[in-house]
This record gives C-alpha cells, structure tokens and sequence, in this order.
C-alpha cells in the first residue's frame, strides 16, 4: 500500500479545518507528503503555532528544519500531537534571501530555543523576540554559516589568540553576588556522558542555574548525507549518530523516510528481522543507561555497572552474528536488510532464546540491587522532577517523556516495521523524577524481550521459499523535485526523526536529522535548579544522552 493510500483521507478531513483555524494568517499552501504545509508570513510565526497548539492541539514541536533556497531562506514548523502523533501538520515560513528574520516560536514551544539556534548557527536565519539567539554548535568565533549555499568550504577559519584563553579563568565569584560562584564542569569530565561542558551556577550548594554548552563533537552529519547517494552511500552514517548500541534504530529512521519518499515497500519477512534486531539494539542501549547510571549516582564501578555491562554484551554477541559487526551495523538496506539470518539457524535462534528466556531473572537481580536499594531510592526518588506539560514543551520524547507520564511510543503510535501485528506494552510511570526514568528503561527491557520471542517464533515458522529479504529498488534512486517527506522510529532514547527534500538528483537536497538527545537535554535545566550537584549529575545520567547524537 502507497503511502498516499495510507494517508490522504485522514489529512483531508483535517484540513478543511486547519484552512479556517488559520485563514488570516495563510499565505499559500506548500505539498508535504507526511503532512498539510502551511505557508505563513514570517511575523505571524507566535500567532499561528499558538492557534495550532491551543485550539487544535497540536503540543509537540517535533522538529525545525531551516534551508535556503536562491531566491529566499525557509524555516519549516513540524508539528504533532502527543495523543496521536500521526496527526501532524507543518507551518513554513519563509523570509527574504537578502533579510532573513523571522519571528521566534520559543514564547509558544521552549523546544525551539536551541532548535532556532541551530537554525541560525548552520544556516544564517535570525529569529526576532528569541531569548538568546547566538551559536550553538560552532564557537562563535566561526565564520559564515556552514549550510548556506555561499558558504566558502576551503576557506580557512582564522581565530585570534584571546579566543584560546582558559575557560576556567573565569570560575570565580560575581561581583554582584557574593554567594554565587560559578563552577564549569566538563567538557572533559566522566559525569558529562562525553564532550559536553555544563556552565553550573551555584548559590552555596544548591544549583540555581546551568547551561549545557554542546558542539564539541560536530561533524556536520547533515551535510555529508546531503552529499551521499539515496541507495547506498547515507546508509552507514546513521550508525555512527547514537554509536553506542543504537545502530539498527538510528539506521530505521533513514530507511522509513527514504522508502516512503521512494513509495519502497519492504517484504513482511524483512520487516520482522528487522524489528527483532531492532528490540536487540534498544535492549543494549537501555544496559547502558542503567549501568551508567549507577556510575553517576555511586560514584564508583560497582556491581550493578558489571552486571549491566554483562547482559549487554550478551545482546551485542547475537548482534555481531546478525549484522557481522559489533557497533557500526549497517545491515539495513533500502526495501531489506543486507543478508538473510546466520546459518546454522536452530543455533542462532536458541541463542536469542537463551538471552530472553534469562531477562526475567536478571532483571530480578537488577531491582534487587536498584530499585529496591534504600540508598538509590534516596538519590532518585523527587528529584530532577520534570512536571508533564514541561517535558511536552520541551519537545521530551523516549523514556525521558514516559517517565514524566507521557504515554507516547511511536512504535504503537505511529506504527512501522512489525510492532503492530505483537503483542507488548508502552511502560509509564508518573514520578516525573528520576527514579520513574530508570523504572521506564527497565520494564522496557521487559518488553523488548517479549517481542524478540514473538519474532523469532514468527521466523522459526517461516516457509524457506518465501524468504524474501529486500525489495525491489532500482539501482539509482531519484525522488521528483520538490518532494519533502519528515518521518520518525522510537529510538532508545526517543523520536529519532529524519527529514528529506529531494530535488531530482540522486542526493537529497536538504537531509535534516531530529535528535531525541538534543530536545531532552534541553531540559536540564528544569530538572536541575535547586538541586544540589549530586543530583544535577543524576538528572543528568536519567536523561541518558549521547553527545554524538546532540551534535551530530
């Protein structure tokens, strides 16, 4: 079934009234294929993502996508529902080539703070009434903006030797406050979760301001993928996004998005591998989390960080075997996967048997020495609280969103792959702390196992002669000019989004990563002030980021 066919009668009954919610304010209408496009004039930006949030209900900014065009500069609102995320809409605004501002969403979506910020480091669009418009990924010592069309690539980035000092010069006490001092901790500090620097402002003990500085790991994934072939060339980078157990999730959400912009349709039998090794991943991810974060609120390397490390080299042992890599996968294709399970079959599916089949158990072990430690529920248990309606003006999606009480998973939601045709549940716990966070990746590990079991029962039954790995794609894939498409995955650490628009060629003209980790660490700051250190440190470690995705 085309996508189209999926689609278009739900959109069309909404749009008539979106056409009236907004009829002053439309300017034009653009064709999204995942969406209704409405054009808007660039000083109605507030005015129209307040009506679209508050009288149709649309409270989750996914995403904003900024490029330039030859004649003018698009920022492009991609809107959804928390209660039904198919249910999207997208708001482009476009300004002039030679004056590009245009109005903030920030006073109505907090998500688009660092969103236009990027918008404005990478792209060169200014956001009027933005509450702190400067860089965000790039020193702001930077010249020119890197994805703008005249942008000199080879031009060599010339910075003065004052620019070098010390940042640590600066940690002292404010003139104006006595009791204030301010304390960097990272970008190299074991804490951070890799290269991030945390601006911490503490009044005594107690934090009252802290500000994430990221950008240390920027590589401009966007563009390379800008410069990479449809079919087979964008395919390896998105492991490398989330590179710590999350390749075959990442690499799912370039799959979906270019598929649907090619109308690909991947074979039952694919889809089914796909999503056991899919669940396989999240697992190994979610080991992690929990390992680390027993690190950051002990301090030391105990036993629960073994245990975790233990159980997640047993799911990356029957990832090695699937995919014949152990963290770079690159075992999806577009319309498949690269090859067929690992012969012998019988061994490879009790191996994964084995691996479900102890889950229980050792998860037993794990909240005999977590959740139900007296000591960990101290550290955890009311503080870095993130109230609900916070995290969805965040932008909080993943475990982060469903430990604040949001029930939202995309594989239920917004189903893809196998997900629907299974039988599991979306765990949500209301703690807003983070305690409820760690109970989340714990009880979806739970889950991950029940639908690895399903699957393999489902592949252990599939007739040989209808194993039918990959789609027929041509070799060279070229979407019609002018076709855009925003398509997101669950990811481990939530909605991992990509958005294409393609302009004829073999390339994407715009590739636009959504990263769940780059939103969720956005609202640090909400869980930290007023919180001592210790427990900023544990806020931190609940949010489980990884600096490679809020960079990319």
């Amino acid at each position: 079934m085309s996508l189209q066919e999926e689609e278009t009668p739900e959109i069309e009954a909404d749009e008539s009234e979106l056409e009236a919610l907004l009829d002053d304010l439309v300017v034009d209408r653009d064709d999204h294929m995942n969406a209704p496009a409405f054009v808007i004039r660039p000083d109605s930006v507030q005015e129209t993502l307040g009506r679209l949030k508050n009288e149709a209900g649309y409270d989750h900014l996914s995403l904003v996508t900024a490029e330039e065009y030859p004649d003018r500069y698009e920022s492009i609102y991609h809107l959804k529902k928390f209660d039904d995320p198919t249910d999207e809409v997208s708001v482009v605004v476009p300004t002039d080539a030679e004056n590009p501002v245009s109005e903030s969403a920030e006073p109505v979506f907090r998500t688009a703070d660092w969103h236009e910020r990027e918008a404005y480091d990478l792209v060169g669009i200014e956001y009027d009434d933005h509450p702190d418009l400067r860089r965000i990924l790039l020193p702001e010592t930077w010249q020119g903006h890197p994805m703008s069309r005249d942008y000199d690539q080879d031009r060599p980035q010339m910075v003065p030797l004052r620019e070098h000092a010390n940042p640590l010069q600066e940690d002292q006490r404010s003139d104006a406050d006595s009791d204030t001092m301010f304390v960097n901790i990272g970008p190299h500090h074991p804490a951070t979760h890799g290269v991030l620097h945390l601006e911490t402002t503490l009044d005594g003990e107690q934090v009252i301001d802290v500000e994430p500085d990221i950008g240390y790991l920027h590589r401009n994934e966007e563009q390379m993928a800008q410069n990479g072939t449809y079919r087979h060339q964008i395919m390896p980078y998105p492991d490398r996004w989330d590179y710590i157990s999350a390749g075959l999730l990442n690499e799912w959400a370039y799959a979906r998005a270019a598929e649907d912009l090619a109308d690909i349709q991947v074979p039952e039998y694919a889809q089914v591998i796909r999503t056991m090794g899919a669940e396989l991943c999240r697992i190994a991810a979610h080991m992690l989390a929990v390992g680390t974060f027993a690190l950051d609120i002990y301090g030391d390397f105990t036993a629960i960080f073994m245990y975790a490390i233990r159980d997640r080299e047993k799911a990356q042992n029957i990832l090695e075997d699937l995919t014949g890599q152990r963290l770079m996968f690159n075992y999806f294709r577009l319309g498949g996967v690269v090859w067929d399970l690992p012969e012998p079959r019988d061994e490879f599916f009790q191996k994964t048997r084995e691996f479900v089949d102890e889950l229980p158990d050792l998860l037993e072990e794990y909240h005999d020495l977590i959740t139900g430690n007296e000591i960990l529920q101290m550290r955890t248990v009311d503080t870095g609280v993130l109230p609900t309606e916070v995290a969805k003006n965040y932008g909080a999606t993943g475990p982060v969103a469903r430990g604040s009480g949001i029930d939202y998973d995309l594989r239920r939601d917004d189903p893809y792959g196998y997900y629907d045709e299974l039988d599991w549940e979306v765990p949500v716990e209301d703690g807003c702390d983070n305690f409820s966070r760690l109970l989340v990746r714990l009880r979806e590990v739970e889950e991950s196992a029940k639908i690895i079991e399903q699957c393999v029962d489902i592949l252990e039954d599939w007739p040989e002669d209808e194993r039918n790995i990959q789609a027929n794609v041509p070799r060279t894939l070229r979407p019609e000019d002018d076709k855009e498409i925003y398509r997101t995955v669950e990811g481990a650490k939530g909605e991992l989004g990509v958005y294409i628009r393609a302009d004829g060629t073999e390339k994407p003209a715009r590739f636009k990563i959504r990263s769940p980790c780059f939103s969720n660490l956005q609202t640090l700051p909400e869980m930290s002030n007023g919180e001592y250190i210790p427990d900023m440190i544990a806020a931190l470690g609940s949010l489980d980021i990884v600096l490679g995705e809020v960079d990319r």
